[in-house]
């Protein structure tokens, strides 16, 4: 009970303090939910992708963390393809559905949750690392693939959606990341650094109050079944393909523990962004990242407690 409090209080509650605020400013000011988007792709979810990798230590044997994470990923949007085929979605639906379930919060929740689960012991810098690379996977995949998914969704030409792939500044500052690390010359210590350093800090803050303020406009239909199954195939389905490609690829103590822990967070507030920035069934989206949150405070609880046991560190 108490570690159940304990993640309420310090992981739970500022999140939805965030999204509460940008529901009351949007109500109070009616803000423009656009431009906030635009903020969040094309200024802060780039710097925040690009400080994470440049600082990280990557040791070799976090390849098998990010082979675990494309599995994943890949098992769930055959099993998406599946529910989605036999729940008769129209092509929108089917490709909200899947952003919903295959993106989920690896960085604004996960980052943060496992520097909780980790604080105070020797582990911390390892975990935080595997954590960062299932970010890497997940911040790819979603500034390319979702965008794709929920340009199809609107019956957005195939082109258009390549060309606003290739429009997102986070595809390019991945690459630079890692060709800058192989520089001897230390790049923190450059005069803009500390700009970087800022703007990586906005990006959770200003992600939730975007998601509050598209809650703001959002047509609440709390009886849509399609909303649940998304949110038992993100919170519940997560951890178990995760357990099965964790025992495959014989990852073991912190790297599995993080790596079962990460599959459990709730859909990315990215996935309801993309969803704004390409009107790609919108208020589906939002929901699902709303009672995914809500749901996943408790489920994370039980999912953090089977990854010490399950994976005990020796």
């Amino acid at each position: 009970m108490n570690v159940f409090f304990f993640i309420l209080t310090n992981n739970i509650v500022p999140i939805f303090a965030l999204i509460i605020l940008g529901f009351a400013l949007s109500k109070k000011f009616d803000l423009d939910i656009m431009t906030l988007t635009k903020l969040n792709f094309y200024v802060f979810v780039p710097a925040f992708t690009f400080v994470n990798l440049y600082t990280a230590q990557i040791p070799m044997e976090m390849i098998k963390v990010l082979i675990a994470a494309c599995l994943i990923l890949i098992t769930n949007m055959v099993l998406v393809g599946i529910m989605a085929k036999f729940r008769g979605y129209d092509e929108g639906l089917k490709n909200a559905f899947t952003n919903s379930v295959i993106f989920y919060n690896a960085g604004n929740i996960g980052i943060p949750l496992i520097t909780l689960a980790f604080t105070g012991t020797p582990y911390l810098e390892i975990a935080l690392t595997a954590q960062i690379m299932v970010m890497l996977v997940q911040t790819l995949t979603t500034s390319t693939l979702g965008f794709i998914n929920a340009g199809r969704g609107a019956n957005t030409h195939w082109k258009e959606s390549v060309v606003k792939v290739l429009k997102m500044p986070t595809i390019y500052m991945i690459p630079l990341a890692f060709i800058l690390k192989s520089f001897s010359y230390d790049f923190t210590q450059f005069a803009l650094w500390p700009a970087l350093e800022y703007a990586r800090a906005a990006v959770i803050p200003l992600s939730l109050i975007t998601l509050g303020v598209q809650l703001s406009k959002t047509q609440f239909e709390f009886k849509n079944k399609e909303v649940y199954i998304s949110v038992l195939m993100r919170l519940v389905g997560g951890p178990i393909i995760a357990l099965l490609f964790i025992y495959v690829l014989r990852i073991e103590g912190v790297i599995a523990q993080v790596v079962l822990i990460s599959t459990a967070v709730p859909t990315a507030v990215n996935a309801a962004l993309i969803a704004v920035e390409c009107n790609n069934y919108p208020d589906f989206s939002s929901q699902t990242v709303m009672i995914s949150t809500l749901l996943g405070s408790v489920s994370l609880v039980f999912v953090i407690y089977m990854a010490e046991i399950l994976f005990p560190i020796l």
